[in-house]
């Protein structure tokens, strides 16, 4: 695979999620898109729009923002080699306004391209049905986040299951990541305040288990973070990096040009 190559993660992505075999993932070669770039905290899709196309993150982070309440809330997070409307595919109708991050950058791909390639290869169509049910089991661990932990645990099992989707498109390994929000946003996606979101994070600091700089965060224990958040990646369904296929060095297809 070519460095650079467009759609490495969501080939990472599906083959971390069953046997995939390198003819299975070149498939993905052929898929034609139209490349955007988008600003942080502007829409990808909104509420109720209809869509004749998925969206692939390739760089920066995606959530699913509903504006209630006085901060509003983040319903999910969606990192590269995600496609975080795939249900589109049966109901081409958003569930959610699907937002930037800060600045992130997205492949618009044509469902009729994600239909072709479930009949064409039923191992495909298996992780892709994989991928969904993921996210639902991801949607279901929220819930249970929100719902049993405090706000310290909230966020500490936020950060590693953060980490741990990245790492599973080869991304944050040495454990240093981008960050996938401000304060503001930490606090809309674990449901307390900016100030509290705030004084979570210098207790995060204060027990040496992260460093947060600006836009980068390091984990300075990994295990101590573990620990603390009693996060049990099992729910993420990722295999191990090792048993995965790879695809040879191929070149997507774009139908569009890049769009701000």
């Amino acid at each position: 695979m070519q460095a650079g190559f467009a759609f490495s993660k969501l080939a990472d992505r599906l083959a971390s999620l069953t046997d995939l075999t390198v003819q299975n993932l070149e498939l993905l070669a052929d898929m034609p898109s139209v490349i955007a770039s988008i600003e942080a905290h502007q829409p990808v899709v909104r509420r109720h729009d209809k869509t004749d196309r998925c969206c692939v993150v390739l760089q920066g982070y995606l959530s699913r923002y509903i504006a209630e309440g006085q901060h509003g809330q983040i319903t999910s997070i969606h990192v590269p080699g995600d496609v975080p409307d795939l249900h589109t595919l049966y109901q081409p109708h958003a569930e959610g306004n699907l937002i930037a991050l800060g600045s992130a950058v997205v492949a618009l791909v044509p469902h009729d391209f994600f239909h072709k390639l479930t009949a064409k290869s039923a191992a495909m169509s298996r992780a892709l049905l994989l991928m969904q049910l993921t996210d639902l089991a991801i949607q279901r661990d929220w819930t249970l986040n929100l719902g049993s932990r405090d706000a310290l645990v909230r966020v500490a099992h936020l950060v590693c299951e953060i980490t741990a989707r990245l790492q599973t498109v080869g991304l944050a390994r040495d454990l240093n990541l981008a960050s996938p929000f401000t304060q503001s946003d930490l606090a809309a996606a674990c449901a307390i305040s900016p100030v509290h979101a705030n004084r979570t994070i210098q207790e995060l600091r204060r027990r040496g288990l992260l460093r947060w700089h600006g836009k980068l965060i390091t984990i300075a224990d990994w295990a101590g973070l573990v620990r603390l958040a009693g996060f049990d990646p099992a729910y993420l369904r990722s295999r191990p990096l090792a048993h995965r296929a790879r695809p040879s060095q191929c070149q997507p297809v774009s139908t569009g040009a890049a769009v701000a």
